[in-house]
């Protein structure tokens, strides 16, 4: 069965855990210093971003879930900088103010797209600085989807079994990026996430892919949990489950820049995905994806849903051609939130000739990308009679799909493809014939929400009905 994409807006995901803000300083690198054998950095160019379970939040809140976050953070510029970018990612923010502790920052110093040096500024939380953090969490557990537990050991986490106990007795799936060695922390959780270092921490080596399995499982039984997905970066990720055979998906990136957050970028794509109801395996897929993308990025980095969607979209190899309503539309959404512009046209396209080809380029150079609807054949025959199409529309379809012109093709089995353009609401609508703005079909429909309508002439002494009728009455050839 093809994998579909979620539907993240439903999803509501809670993430709780270490709040940190991730520092940049970026420059150029030219000389050494006098006063030291190190590099010279002159700092052009300084930015701030949340990190740590911030950043799994930013990442849930990037493919359009409902995202709120719990953490600590202390009383100073850097909660501030963080609150104020949290809000403007829509997030909510439920943070514990430290007056005694600053807010943990992390400084990385880069040059050249490589990371030099990292300051961190921290102090861990005592127990009774994050001892309001699980009244807050119950509070917000209502209605959510998924429970995301980030620990960094600064903490925040101080007591993750209590607030296992509270998602389970609500009915709600808890995802545990877990740190040290004591795994026994995060028993009876629905999904571990450690990467094979963390892993064979606690278990053991792990040099191949059965010894994965075995001592992978045995933790899964000992500890209660639902599954277990290790991240084993170039050799990609393996989900372990009890009862199921375990699932090996390669590495999905290109080319690394950077893996500085694409564990959070993982357990928030699981949690969005399996918040809107997606099957584990689906949601683990879909999380690979993410991480071959992330990965790709330099600094702590978040995949937005159209980047997911199109990664998605490519390893279906549906990017462009022939596509269902389905891909169609997500597509069309890919495609504008890219700021392209959508042009739309209709047709039984029967035989293809010049005039079409013509036609079909000039619509193309109204707009960025091109969709051709094209009748089924029951809905020609009742426009065209008996005896049309002379082509099926899946071979129709395939001639159009073939043109460079042409982005996507799909069919419609009405009579008019208005239903259609309601779910696609293009921004140009182009007919080709000799037609006013009033006679294209649909056109009130595109006018309605704003879109353009376009009539195009068709190239002078091209017709299909007239090439079906000259080829018909043809006389035929006695010595053929």
């Amino acid at each position: 069965m093809p994998l579909s994409f979620p539907r993240f807006e439903r999803a509501r995901v809670l993430v709780a855990g270490d709040i940190m803000l991730d520092r940049y300083w970026h420059g150029p690198t030219t000389r050494i210093s006098p006063e030291a054998p190190v590099p010279v950095v002159r700092i052009t160019d300084c930015h701030d971003r949340p990190g740590g379970a911030a950043n799994v939040a930013l990442n849930i809140a990037a493919l359009g879930a409902a995202t709120s976050v719990v953490g600590a953070v202390g009383c100073d510029d850097q909660a501030t900088i963080l609150r104020d970018q949290l809000a403007a990612a829509d997030i909510h923010a439920a943070l514990l103010e430290c007056p005694a502790k600053p807010t943990i920052t992390k400084l990385r110093v880069i040059s050249r797209q490589h990371q030099l040096l990292r300051l961190d500024f921290e102090e861990p939380h005592s127990a009774a600085e994050v001892a309001a953090l699980p009244a807050r969490i119950q509070a917000l557990l209502p209605g959510i989807g998924a429970l995301v537990l980030s620990d960094y050991a600064k903490g925040a986490l101080q007591d993750p079994q209590a607030l296992i106990a509270l998602a389970t007795a609500a009915g709600v799936p808890v995802l545990v990026d877990p740190k040290g060695r004591d795994f026994s922390r995060y028993a009876g959780a629905t999904l571990l996430t450690p990467n094979l270092a963390e892993l064979e921490a606690v278990v053991g080596p792990c040099p191949d892919a059965a010894a994965l399995g075995t001592r992978g499982l045995a933790l899964v039984r000992e500890l209660g949990l639902g599954a277990l997905l290790v991240t084993r970066g170039e050799q990609g990720m393996t989900l372990l489950r009890p009862g199921h055979d375990a699932l090996h998906l390669p590495a999905r990136a290109r080319e690394v820049y950077d893996v500085t957050g694409a564990g959070d970028t993982v357990i928030a794509v699981l949690a969005a995905a399996l918040a809107a109801g997606a099957e584990l395996s689906a949601a683990v897929t879909l999380a690979n994806l993410a991480a071959g993308i992330v990965v790709g990025k330099l600094g702590t980095a978040a995949v937005s849903e159209p980047e997911l969607r199109r990664a998605l979209q490519q390893e279906r190899g549906v990017a462009r051609g022939v596509v269902n309503h389905e891909q169609l539309l997500a597509e069309v959404g890919d495609a504008r939130a890219r700021g392209e512009k959508i042009v739309f046209t209709n047709g039984c396209f029967d035989l293809l000739h010049a005039g079409h080809v013509r036609y079909l380029e000039q619509a193309r150079q109204l707009g960025d990308r091109l969709i051709v609807a094209v009748n089924d054949d029951a809905s020609v025959r009742r426009l065209k009679g008996e005896g049309r199409p002379l082509n099926t529309v899946e071979r129709r379809m395939a001639v159009l799909a073939g043109l460079e012109s042409v982005d996507w093709v799909t069919s419609f089995a009405e009579d008019t493809p208005e239903a259609l353009l309601e779910r696609v609401r293009p921004d140009v609508l182009v007919k080709g014939g000799d037609y006013d703005r009033e006679q294209v079909v649909g056109w009130r429909i595109v006018e309605n929400y704003g879109g353009e309508v376009r009539p195009l002439g068709l190239l002078d002494g091209c017709s299909t009905t007239a090439i079906v009728e000259k080829i018909r009455t043809r006389p035929s050839d006695p010595h053929r």
